[in-house]
């Protein structure tokens, strides 16, 4: 046998990882006792306990404590104990504890490596190479923000104590980006990790044990749902950070509804994978093998949809192919290994499920000649090709090895086919001409994309989805955000609408009457339903009429919206000069609206006035701010830089209520339009004539037909409409609190971003009610990560 034959003929030996550390501790470890709260280990209060296993073998590991409602109010309490002098202290005392932490875990590095491979079945190579190591950048850098809080963050402060459940794909990495940047913040925490993998996080504890986390600082309680319930309503909770389904994502939307919670939400994906006929094919092949076989497939953000250019399909297929035949599926704690077992019997079976029922809806489904190890949980790797847009392979998330493909012809349909999906996570694309990638990137509705690459991730750049893959970011500048919070300045407490109201005395007219229609796609529309409703003046009077909104009046005031492209398409420049030009043609009204508001108010006429000049000087201020609230360049350390982009949310629904009603209706309209966003308005429902005025000003202002839309009527009723309607995209509501609940619980349809006032106005004329607070929320931020060098 010469040389090459030899080198044809060689094989990988086995590369196994020593496990002898990670077994010594788990023989010492009294897993009875795993409750960490208030900084002592305790036995839950039950006694209860469930089994964690290896998935590689499904042999038993540890019978951990498994925590009750009863338990997680202890550790509730705990938090709530440590949280004032956590909080009171220094920014840069928060930093060392961040550092300490990140070293602690530096020099337990393989324990936690091998501890996560036995629990959750992932190759030693990402553990290794990836999860750990990221998540002590993730201590690391936070550190840094703690002691930048008060330059970068001015007016912010820690929201309080935070509850955060985390999924068993990534247990140590997703408990890094949950509790990093809380403590940062300032804030204490009740953390649950997932049944299946909680080995990490009792590690972890006992680092905070060893690092100066003061007790009841971090919490770790290991439970099931009952845990999670319990963490998801317990009132001494001000904020839930959950990772995991979209399905429980949105019960967890509606159990937080009216609470006043805030809410951070990173859920499922099915990630296209857009591959363009110039693209390296080889780089493409082994980035999709990382894009959807890394953990076994088992990553939210996995590119579990192929999309390939037609005059390129069989080529890649062929190459692909290839490649999965080559894949080493085996022992996880092999170095070799590139495919270890899904975490359990469970999830096993439901992707065979899900594959079984792809191919019975026309699916074609290919599996290499590889040899499964004799126990354990493993599935081989999957191609489905032959894959209608509809089949489940291509709608629902497998979570497992399974890949299915679909081909385009031309960048529109790579586009189209690229967000035919519910979710929104994220996304990759391959082309060697950067200005495609770049043209098409903007235009997928995923919250990351990676050019030429796949799953780059970085503390210091941040990653969360659009659409039903939930809302907020983890990492960089916006992951801090949702551990902070600015108190808003807190106007009247908003009563329900009666029906009781005092009767409206006629007046006689002294000219032809009119009744205000609807303003609908640039136009003034009567109301579908062909009603209306009075408005009296302060003294008692009818003052006019005006439409009164039902469903379909919203439906098709969302219709326009949506067909409103120059809007959200124009440049920011541009949106900033019609911005102005609407201030300007108010100024030239100023007397009228002012007059309108003393009419309907009984404001004094110096307060009237002022309302005007102050709703003209908002819309100043956000015409302004449109080309100037920008997103960053960030420069992860890799041969990449990551563009955060600020994009508009969509169609927000905004709902105004009846205090400074033409401030109020225009201190949020303004923002929304200032960054893209097309909007449907309901204005106040007492004085909605103040809106109705407007239409004449709109429509001398080049605003493109259908970028507002004001549907006036009863605030309750169309506020729920919107909340329903699952082309809406965003929902601003001042209304009482009863609306405000209702309209977060009725958002779960598509999770969409909801905003209320729980039950309270804001003082609209205060420099606090306006400026960057807003501007957030009318925005999404995507991550485009960008690769440079050879």
């Amino acid at each position: 046998m010469n040389i090459l034959e030899r080198y044809h003929a060689m094989d990988y030996g086995p590369a196994p990882e020593a496990r002898n550390e990670a077994d010594a501790w788990l023989v010492a470890r009294d897993f009875g006792k795993a409750l960490f709260i208030g900084g002592d280990w305790k036995a839950a209060g039950s006694g209860k306990t469930f089994d964690t296993s290896d998935p590689s073998s499904g042999k038993l590991l540890a019978k951990v404590s498994d925590a009750s409602a009863a338990d997680i109010d202890a550790a509730v309490s705990a938090a709530a104990k440590a949280l004032p002098k956590w909080s009171a202290r220094s920014g840069y005392s928060r930093a060392k504890v961040l550092y300490a932490i990140g070293r602690a875990m530096q020099r337990h590095q393989r324990l936690f490596t091998v501890l996560e491979t036995i629990d959750n079945g992932k190759p030693i190579r990402e553990s290794r190479d990836i999860d750990v190591p990221l998540a002590i950048r993730h201590f690391i850098h936070h550190a840094g923000w703690a002691q930048a809080l008060d330059r970068d963050f001015p007016g912010q402060k820690g929201v309080g104590v935070v509850g955060q459940i985390i999924p068993w794909n990534f247990p140590l990495l997703m408990l890094a980006w949950k509790i990093a940047p809380a403590l940062a913040a300032g804030c204490t925490v009740v953390l649950k990790p997932a049944e299946f993998t909680p080995l990490t996080a009792i590690l972890f504890a006992e680092i905070c044990e060893r690092s100066g986390v003061p007790k009841g600082v971090v919490n770790i309680v290991q439970g099931g749902p009952e845990a999670g319930a319990a963490i998801v309503n317990h009132p001494g909770i001000q904020k839930i950070a959950f990772t995991g389904s979209s399905e429980v994502g949105k019960i967890i939307r509606k159990a937080t509804a009216g609470s006043g919670k805030k809410l951070s939400l990173e859920l499922g994906g099915k990630s296209a994978f857009v591959v363009f006929e110039d693209a390296d094919l080889d780089s493409a092949v082994e980035g999709l093998v990382d894009g959807i076989w890394f953990n076994q497939g088992q990553v939210c953000c996995a590119g579990s949809r192929l999309l390939v250019q037609e005059g390129i399909a069989d080529a890649f297929i062929a190459k692909v192919k290839i490649r999965m035949s080559r894949l080493r599926v085996g022992s996880p704690l092999d170095k070799n290994t590139d495919i270890g077992p899904l975490v359990d019997l469970t999830q096993l079976d439901r992707v065979k499920g899900l594959v079984a029922e792809g191919a019975k809806q026309g699916a074609v489904c290919w599996q290499p000649d590889v040899a499964l190890p004799s126990s354990g949980y493993y599935h081989l790797p999957t191609l489905a090709t032959g894959v209608s847009p509809a089949n489940i392979l291509a709608q629902e998330e497998v979570f497992g090895p399974v890949l299915a493909t679909m081909t385009f012809r031309n960048t529109e349909e790579a586009v189209e086919l690229a967000n035919n999906t519910r979710y929104g996570l994220a996304a990759s694309v391959w082309s060697e001409n950067v200005n495609l990638a770049l043209h098409v990137a903007p235009q997928l509705k995923a919250g990351v994309v990676w050019v030429n690459g796949t799953n780059m991730f970085d503390a210091a750049c941040g990653f969360g989805g659009y659409r039903e893959s939930g809302f907020g970011r983890e990492g960089g500048r916006e992951g801090m955000f949702e551990y902070l919070s600015a108190k808003l300045p807190l106007g009247p407490v908003i009563k329900p609408a009666t029906s009781s109201a005092q009767p409206i005395e006629q007046v006689e007219s002294e000219g032809i009457d009119r009744t205000a229609k609807l303003f609908i796609g640039g136009k003034q529309v009567r109301p579908d339903g062909n009603y209306s409703i009075a408005v009296a003046t302060a003294k008692g009077r009818l003052a006019g009429e005006v439409g009164l909104g039902s469903r379909k009046d919203i439906r098709d005031a969302v219709a326009a919206a949506r067909a409103c492209k120059s809007w959200p398409e124009a440049t920011a420049y541009n949106r900033s000069q019609v911005l102005y030009y609407l201030a300007e043609n108010l100024s030239g009204r100023a007397e009228e609206f002012a007059a309108r508001i003393t009419e309907l108010t009984a404001a004094t006429a110096k307060a009237a006035r002022e309302e005007v000049e102050l709703s003209i000087e908002r819309l100043f201020l956000y015409a302004g701010l449109a080309d100037k609230f920008e997103g960053r360049v960030h420069q992860p350390p890799a041969r990449a830089v990551t563009l955060a982009l600020h994009e508009p949310v969509g169609i927000v629904g905004i709902v105004a209520s009846d205090n400074a009603p033409l401030l109020g209706l225009i201190s949020l309209v303004a923002p929304a339009l200032a960054m893209g966003n097309t909007v449907v308005a309901v204005p106040s429902e007492k004085y909605p004539l103040l809106a109705t005025d407007l239409y004449q000003v709109i429509g001398y202002s080049d605003v493109p037909a259908g970028a507002i839309n004001i549907v006036t009527g009863r605030s309750a009723e169309l506020a729920g409409v919107l909340a329903k309607h699952d082309d809406v995209d965003g929902l601003w509501v001042f209304a009482d609190a009863e609306t405000c609940a209702k309209a977060e619980a009725d958002s779960v349809g598509n999770l969409k971003r909801v905003w209320t006032g729980n039950g309270r106005s804001l003082d609209w004329a205060s420099v606090e009610a306006a400026g960057d607070a807003f501007l957030r929320r009318a925005v999404e931020v995507k991550n485009v990560w960008v690769p440079y060098g050879d």
